[in-house]
């Protein structure tokens, strides 16, 4: 799978395929894609700092940072290298290390063990400190996938670009998170 293209672009074909980290593989169901300085809200719309510096490649790699100070938020780094974009991993399915999950998660529905993306970070045990984590087999790989019918909508949760249709989800999975449109938008 080439990532070494735009987020909006590689999101969509994401879908289906497996994220593993440390044993633990989320075949991946929901997603959204950030355009880094072209958009308002993304990460890097401000610029390269040092906490959004992996967002500017090299494509491949994991930007994982915290969301409102206690979930890690995991993205998959894309596009050439210098140009910030990244896809956030929103929802996938636990396919290997449920017992690794289960000990991080509790007792929780099974559909939902990664569903939404600070269950997903929760899933993977990932923090901000594995930012920059390599998708090259030795830790994390990804590995292409059949999704089946993609849809596509808002963003969610932003109040910057909160219209713009970059979250793809697979159809009718038991795991895509429920849509809530920011107050702030």
């Amino acid at each position: 799978m080439r990532l070494d293209r735009p987020a909006v672009l590689v999101a969509p074909e994401l879908l289906g395929a497996v994220l593993t980290v440390d044993g633990v593989g989320l075949r991946l169901t929901e997603v959204e894609a950030y355009e880094g300085e072209s958009d308002p809200a993304s990460h890097a719309w401000r610029g390269r700092t040092p906490r959004n510096a992996v967002m500017y490649g090299p494509a491949g790699r994991l930007y994982v940072y915290l969301s409102y100070g206690i979930h890690s938020c995991v993205n998959i780094v894309c596009d050439v290298e210098g140009r910030a974009s990244a896809v956030l991993v929103r929802a996938g399915e636990v396919v290997t290390g449920e017992d690794a999950v289960r000990t991080r998660r509790g007792l929780v529905p099974y559909s939902k063990l990664a569903s939404g993306p600070g269950n997903v970070g929760s899933a993977f045990g990932l923090t901000p400190r594995d930012s920059g984590l390599a998708l090259d087999g030795v830790r994390a790989s990804l590995v292409a996938g059949d999704g089946g019918e993609v849809r596509s909508g808002p963003r969610v949760g932003v109040s910057r670009a909160a219209d713009v249709p970059w979250r793809f989800w697979l159809a009718g999975d038991a795991t895509v998170s429920a849509y809530s449109r920011s107050p702030r938008a």
